[in-house]
């Protein structure tokens, strides 16, 4: 796995009030913790980050985080964005060891078309779009995927059916990951039905002008009678 060089600067200024004067310096702040360390504060280029991880493919990648005359092996852990303008806020480095285990999250992508959708006409439904494992930092997988190509009508892939190597898998074995399910009915209300439903309006708006027909007649009857007296 490629390691990508990241050049990073002390932060002195801490708390809310110098992370705003990063930012509009066009810095990044950040910290770096791991291996029974103090956290060490710090601040990246954002132009330079964002650059950098556009070129990268895939997810953990191991950085090398160059602070000063010191680097250091670290896991990008947590990238904080700012809900509106969708900025980058903060950044989280985990340093690490080559050496060493470390428990990450890699994204399951599904692949192929199940025959119970293609013959079926079933649906695909993801539940989980991502597993946790264990292993070293250089045999993490950028991604897994899983051929569902053979699931049909009720079927379902698991945890469990993820095989890779040297790999340990840390999330719950019976966990269901892709199911196909049935296509969805929509009720139709029958023809019958709406026409008896629709009857009564028409038949009260018609009774309705017959009730004032008959109660125009009524008052020229009595015009009449007015008159010949």
């Amino acid at each position: 796995m490629a390691v990508i060089s990241i050049k990073g600067e002390s932060r002195e200024t801490l708390g809310k009030g110098g992370a705003r004067k990063a930012r509009a310096k066009g810095l990044i702040p950040a910290v770096m913790y791991g291996h029974g360390e103090k956290p060490v504060s710090l601040t990246v280029d954002n132009r330079e980050f964002v650059t950098t991880m556009r070129s990268h493919k895939g997810s953990n990648p191991i950085l090398a985080v160059k602070l000063g005359s010191d680097e250091f092996t670290a896991l990008l852990r947590d990238v904080q964005y700012d809900p509106l303008s969708h900025e980058i806020l903060h950044l989280d480095f985990q340093h690490i060891s080559l050496t060493e285990k470390v428990d990450v999250k890699v994204p399951v992508h599904c692949t192929g078309t199940p025959a119970g959708v293609k013959d079926g006409g079933g649906i695909l439904e993801i539940i989980v779009r991502e597993i946790e494992v264990r292993c070293l930092p250089t045999t993490i997988p950028s991604s897994v995927d899983i051929d569902v190509s053979a699931l049909n009508i009720g079927d379902s892939v698991h945890a469990r059916d993820i095989h890779l190597p040297d790999v340990e898998l840390l999330t719950e074995a019976s966990t269901t990951i892709a199911t196909v399910v049935p296509p969805t009915v929509m009720e139709e209300k029958p023809a019958e039905a709406a026409a008896t439903t629709a009857e009564p309006e028409v038949v009260s708006a018609r009774g309705k002008k017959d009730e004032e027909g008959a109660a125009d007649e009524k008052d020229k009857d009595k015009d009449k009678g007015k008159e010949k007296k």
